[in-house]
């Protein structure tokens, strides 16, 4: 018994300290995002930050092919898709630390808050996420200019 116990805690602490922050790579080709700026008269300036992960059915079919190849490509991107899905809520913690790292770099690459940010909404499914926020400075002329009212 007291192995087992000792087996499991060495197993729990090992993995605690190996998790590091997602590495951009995870998602290479599969994260498309998106980031819209709003100032509004008084200076707040909000935005709204969404991800989504591209799956096999958001790749175009070449209408080209003969009809038998169409019905066979389909019926393998249902079978990758259902795959995805399963795998998808594997990755769904991963997936969370993915769409932070990537609203940081987008606002950081952006210049947009520079003095960080309030959450107001947040939800994130194991496809697509969205967060919206407040930007905890107010609009300067050079903001209106480079982003718009």
């Amino acid at each position: 018994m007291f192995k087992n116990s000792l087996l499991i805690c060495s197993v729990v602490l090992l993995s605690a300290c190996s998790s590091s922050p997602p590495d951009p790579m995870d998602f290479a080709g599969q994260f498309r995002d998106t980031f819209s700026t709003q100032i509004k008269g008084d200076g707040i300036k909000l935005f709204t930050y969404k991800a989504k992960l591209a799956t096999v059915t958001d790749r175009p079919l070449p209408n080209d092919q003969p009809h038998d190849q169409r019905i066979n490509r389909r019926k393998q991107d249902i079978q990758s898709y259902l795959i995805e899905q399963r795998n998808a809520e594997a990755r769904l913690e991963l997936w969370h630390q993915q769409v932070d790292l990537g609203l940081q770099k987008t606002i950081e690459m952006s210049g947009y808050c520079k003095a960080s940010f309030v959450e107001l909404s947040r939800y994130v499914e194991p496809d697509r996420a969205e967060v919206r926020g407040e930007c905890n400075d107010g609009a300067t002329e050079e903001d209106i200019k480079k982003f718009g009212r």
